[in-house]
């Protein structure tokens, strides 16, 4: 009978160990030691979505009706077909290029969710990084209908890569004032 409680405790000794304190101080010093390394990680994804969308400014519409070979590509990522507004699918499409599945939405308000979505005003500086989005809130619709790519912060404001703003890919200079939210995809 003694061996067996020995035997018993030793089991639950080595599997608390493994499952509990030991284990994670393991992992918290490799999330520790590498903790640098996702970073520069994040960074490079970062530099990428926002060179993605650099490089889509000047892309129009073919008719001004939500069309055109690119648009319509933005717009199929998400899938949809021509003629719907396409600011979120343009910036979700940025985001599939660099091989993220996520966000993938054609609906602004679907990109802010609680859990990503941080207030946006001259508080908040800090938080803002290239890559984030940024969303613009209609009175008249009662929620986010505009979304775009944070390209930097410059003072109190953001210069931004955006979709379907005069029927066009364009870079803009917004008011930080001017902005409702933000949201962080990226971590």
């Amino acid at each position: 009978m003694a061996t067996m409680h020995s035997l018993f405790f030793g089991i639950l000794f080595v599997a608390v160990l493994f499952s509990g304190g030991f284990g994670h101080r393991a992992v918290g010093r490799e999330t520790v030691v590498n903790r640098p390394v996702h970073q520069k990680r994040i960074a490079h994804v970062r530099e990428r979505i926002v060179s993605i969308a650099v490089q889509e400014i000047g892309v129009r519409e073919a008719t001004g009706n939500n069309d055109g070979q690119r648009v319509e590509e933005y717009l199929a990522y998400t899938g949809l077909g021509k003629g719907y507004a396409w600011c979120a699918a343009f910036v979700s499409w940025c985001y599939g290029k660099v091989g993220l599945s996520a966000p993938r939405n054609a609906w602004s308000p679907a990109l802010f969710p609680n859990g990503r979505r941080y207030a946006a005003g001259l508080s908040q500086q800090e938080n803002i990084r290239p890559a984030d989005l940024f969303g613009i809130y209609s009175q008249q619709q009662g929620r986010i209908n505009h979304v775009g790519i944070v390209r930097k912060l410059e003072d109190r404001y953001i210069l931004t890569v955006e979709g379907n703003v005069a029927n066009r890919v364009l870079s803009k200079r917004r008011l930080l004032a001017t902005v409702y939210a933000f949201s962080n995809w990226l971590e």
